[in-house]
């Protein structure tokens, strides 16, 4: 098993760096979240990596330690004038934390995804008291009133619009106090997300199959979610019909991944979103034409983990997250297929494989602690 990572106290960074270096205002974990990503570190020597409750502890304290950490920054944000050149809390009363926008909401996702599974964890008291101070009909309306100004209408699109219906429909899907309480908060600003998807989908001609944030099948794949919890017949019979003008009629994927900054995959992504949007019999089809050498492990690239050079650059970062992502959507695909299908055994162990690589380094560097946790969520609960 490996060490416990040490983190350098502040005394023994230099001054420039400590103002503007990777420590920033967050220079030493907490020492049992800093013990319990030590810890998996020996993780990849194992058989098989699961979901329990130390890691749900692990992922949601890491969280913890990010959500309400305002800097460093990263915004999506259009000035119309010299008022709005303002702190990131200001601008956003909720989702101020996580280095950017979408990374706040997904971690409030993970929060409430470990609440649910783990109610038990003591924190979950923790998580509690975090999303009282900060689910309240004032800072909601307060995010809502950011989308509204002018020059706003492409904020997060469709990255962060999904991740915030995904975090409403994790909410939705909860019958629990906590969970209606939260649920009826974020209700107004997940219509809002709703709306521009109905909006938007309609004049959007061409998909974007990118391994990054404007991926058009993952933000399809996440509003699904949220259209069948709320439900939203509107959107999700929306989001079906151009799934299938996008993707249905794609054959012979080459799969010409990783580019240099993905996170996701956009083969693998497809397919799970496909997977989503037809019956099985028809998502088997659909899976023999598009990837037709699965079963000869090709594209071979789909199979082999990324390696990251860099965790100090966000962009490079990246890859890590391709891993758990692909390890997500292989996991997913594989329980559409039928009993037996060859395919099956391939895809299981390519997802333990990439989830291997990166499970020990959700914690490396600031530039991916803001947001690894959730994908190691996504990939170990699929």
């Amino acid at each position: 098993m490996g060490g416990v990572k040490v983190w350098p106290d502040a005394r023994s960074v230099s001054p420039k760096i400590r103002q503007f270096g990777k420590f920033g205002n967050f220079v030493k974990k907490p020492a049992d979240v800093a013990f319990a990503i030590g810890a998996l570190s020996g993780l990849h020597c194992l058989m098989s990596i699961a979901l329990d409750s130390g890691l749900a502890d692990t992922f949601a304290r890491i969280a913890l330690g990010h959500l309400t950490r305002e800097y460093p920054n990263k915004l999506d944000h259009v000035l119309n004038d010299v008022g709005d050149v303002q702190a990131p809390h200001q601008l956003h009363p909720i989702f101020y934390g996580s280095f950017d926008w979408h990374s706040c909401v997904h971690g409030y996702w993970l929060l409430v995804r470990v609440a649910k599974r783990f109610p038990e964890l003591p924190v979950v008291d923790e998580i509690r008291l975090t999303m009282d101070r900060h689910f309240t009909e004032s800072a909601v309306a307060g995010e809502i009133a950011y989308l509204l100004e002018p020059s706003r209408q492409t904020f997060e699109r469709p990255y962060g619009w999904a991740w915030l219906l995904k975090l409403a429909a994790e909410l939705a899907d909860w019958d629990h106090p906590d969970g209606r309480r939260w649920s009826a908060v974020l209700a107004p600003l997940a219509d809002v997300f709703a709306e521009w998807f109905l909006e938007f989908l309609p004049k959007a001609t061409y998909p974007v199959r990118a391994g990054t944030h404007a991926n058009s099948a993952f933000s399809l794949a996440l509003a699904l979610d949220y259209a069948r919890a709320v439900p939203d017949g509107a959107l999700d019979g929306l989001i079906r019909e151009k799934a299938q003008a996008w993707f249905g009629g794609d054959a012979d994927c080459p799969a010409w991944e990783p580019g240099g900054e993905d996170f996701l995959s956009p083969a693998l992504m497809e397919a799970e979103l496909m997977r989503r949007v037809l019956p099985a019999d028809e998502f088997v089809a659909w899976l023999d034409r598009f990837l037709p050498q699965l079963v000869e492990r090709r594209p071979a690239t789909l199979f082999s983990p990324a390696q990251v050079s860099d965790r100090t650059d966000g962009k490079i970062a990246h890859l890590d997250g391709l891993n758990f992502s692909r390890a997500w959507c292989w996991r997913s695909i594989v329980r559409a297929l039928p009993a037996g299908d060859p395919r099956g055994p391939l895809a299981e162990a390519a997802a333990e494989a990439h989830v291997k690589t990166t499970i020990r380094e959700i914690s490396s560097d600031y530039m991916g602690e803001h947001w690894l946790a959730t994908f190691a969520m996504l990939a170990l609960e699929a």
